[in-house]
């Protein structure tokens, strides 16, 4: 069951004006889902931006997620009210477990229980996690239960395909996020993703994008460019074939961009 929407902003490492323009310019083009962090140091701006959008808040799918310092059981819940304060909004749609960190001394169970009582206390309609592997996605389900979890975000792209993880979240009816799609932008120069984009009059980021909706994933690319916001939408439209699919799926690499020591797991 999805119950997020499939495409959205993402926000990470923009800050000040580059992403008040971003989501300003986002929303003027029909965004509808914005993704942030608290350790992207970004809210307070995200949420400047969607006060003077004109964008009804209902219109605007809002994810945050929490970062490890505050994940204790002690700091989540005023960390998340921070949060809500500098993105002026009463609730956000989502909140994540940014990083599961098993070095950094919460326990899993308590920053899920955690998580579930923000729920409960109505400063998040939505929870989930972000960058578990199925171990600790298992644990998550036996503290909070797996209708509970909205989503895990995770990095994926055709040189990391993540396919056991998937898997496992499909089993378990949990929507995979795909995070770094474009892989840092590597993909966009690859041969057989190019030669694809010629076949369809599609730029390459279109096709990797439909790749990733046509999987089933949520997809959050972020730009600080309007017209690659627009172009981003429209990946929307484009319906790759199973021979497209087929060619991407051989891209398979294992080609990890993302894996902060301390704050990552062991990766399946």
């Amino acid at each position: 069951m999805n119950r997020i929407p499939a495409f959205g902003l993402g926000t990470f490492r923009l800050k000040d004006q580059v992403v008040m323009d971003s989501v300003r310019n986002g929303l003027e083009l029909g965004y509808c889902a914005i993704d942030t962090a608290q350790i992207y140091g970004n809210e307070a701006e995200v949420g400047e931006a969607i006060a003077v959008s004109g964008v009804p808040r209902s219109d605007i799918f809002l994810t945050t997620k929490i970062w490890t310092e505050n994940a204790s059981r002690s700091k989540l819940v005023p960390s998340l009210k921070e949060s809500l304060t500098k993105l002026r909004v009463d609730e956000v749609d989502l909140t994540l477990i940014h990083w599961p960190a098993p070095d950094h001394g919460t326990p899993l169970e308590e920053f899920m229980s955690a998580l579930a009582d923000a729920k409960t206390q109505g400063l998040t309609k939505q929870i989930g996690i972000s960058n578990f592997n199925i171990e600790l996605t298992k644990q998550a389900i036996d503290v909070v239960g797996r209708e509970n979890i909205a989503t895990n975000q995770i990095e994926l792209s055709p040189y990391l395909q993540n396919r056991k993880l998937v898997a496992f979240l499909r089993e378990q009816g949990i929507q995979a996020t795909s995070y770094m799609t474009l892989a840092y932008g590597k993909v966009l120069k690859d041969p057989v993703i190019g030669e694809i984009a010629k076949r369809h009059h599609a730029t390459p980021a279109q096709v990797t994008l439909a790749w990733a909706l046509q999987l089933g994933y949520a997809v959050i690319p972020s730009s600080t460019k309007r017209e690659n916001l627009a172009s981003n939408l429209l990946s929307q439209q484009l319906r790759l074939t199973a021979e497209d699919m087929a060619q991407i799926a051989e891209l398979e690499r294992n080609g990890r961009e993302v894996s902060p020591e301390g704050l990552a797991p062991i990766w399946d």
